[in-house]
């Protein structure tokens, strides 16, 4: 896994990727996500990210609103938009 993770900090300097979505569903399958800038990417792959649950139907109460995303780097994929804008996904767990 380590090995992928290069690859993935590697290619998102070399191509210039500004913003990493981070891809979940919802308690209903439903496709949720929120971006991160490269400089917070390698803490993201080695420790999760946070974020508030509370914001999402059905995850928590804001009382315990914290949810942590894994990122699982096999899913990384560059998004084909607009040239200016270089952004990936990356799929968590």
């Amino acid at each position: 896994m380590e090995r992928q993770q290069d690859y993935v900090l590697r290619t998102v300097e070399e191509r210039g990727i500004r913003f990493i979505q981070l891809w979940f569903t919802d308690v209903l399958g439903v496709p949720k996500a929120f971006a991160i800038t490269p400089a917070e990417l390698e803490n993201a792959l080695e420790e999760g990210m946070t974020f508030d649950g509370s914001a999402i139907d059905g995850f928590s109460r804001v009382q315990e609103s914290d949810v942590l995303a894994v990122p699982d780097p096999r899913t990384f994929q560059i998004l084909p938009l607009q040239q200016d804008d270089a952004v990936a996904k990356v799929v968590c767990d």
